[in-house]
């Protein structure tokens, strides 16, 4: 792996909790460029586990090693309501990626003259996948925490989105929480909270209809 390719490693021990623990690895995790999935069931602890790893909640216990630019996606952020889509892509880009993101805006059908306040839930998804991949560093390794980001989205949307993700999983590693919508999604790669347990599984052919039957 070269010193530009993103790395995550939650190191055996590593407990997630708010306090009390929640759940924790009984073995290293080590994840590398592309996209891998976070799942369990509601409540288990998948945002937990994307806060603490970005820093925003300490863990209970243990430690994680995290190579490369980081940034956090959650699902509640929310805009001023006043400010539209293209003034949150100044205020919030840099320069260099404006148009890039006008651009990708105007692919995904969102109107960047509209005050975020009156999105829809869809679009202000847009809006904020649009800034989290042009906040991307493309000299260096990223690593993108990203909070169920495709709730609201339609197929097309998410279809750009996962063409951007596979044509930048070398420089680009994705952790991403989700609960699929439908079960011949492939999932090769997934970090999966059972119990109090956290472990990683991979498999080509590995899909949600397989892992959802080992959550509990």
């Amino acid at each position: 792996m070269n010193l530009q390719s993103p790395q995550l490693k939650l190191k055996a021990g590593l407990t997630i909790g708010y306090g009390k623990p929640i759940a924790s690895a009984a073995e290293d995790i080590v994840l590398g460029g592309g996209t891998h999935f976070l799942i369990a069931r509601n409540g288990r602890g998948k945002t937990t586990l994307l806060r603490t790893l970005s820093k925003t909640l300490k863990q209970v216990d243990g430690a994680f090693e995290a190579r490369g630019k980081t940034q956090y996606l959650p699902e509640d952020l929310r805009f001023d309501p006043e400010i539209t889509v293209s003034g949150i892509f100044r205020a919030m880009l840099p320069s260099s990626r404006f148009q890039d993101s006008i651009n990708l805006a105007t692919s995904l059908e969102l109107d960047v003259r509209k005050p975020y306040g009156k999105l829809s839930t869809g679009n202000r998804r847009k809006t904020h996948l649009i800034m989290a991949e042009h906040s991307v560093d493309p000299d260096k390794g990223n690593i993108l925490l990203l909070d169920e980001p495709f709730s609201g989205l339609d197929a097309y949307a998410r279809e750009i989105f996962e063409n951007i993700w596979r044509s930048s999983s070398e420089k680009v590693l994705r952790l991403v929480s989700c609960h699929p919508d439908y079960d011949s999604m492939g999932m090769p790669s997934a970090i999966v909270i059972q119990g109090s347990g956290i472990r990683h599984t991979t498999g080509s052919e590995q899909t949600w209809s397989e892992l959802k039957q080992q959550l509990n």
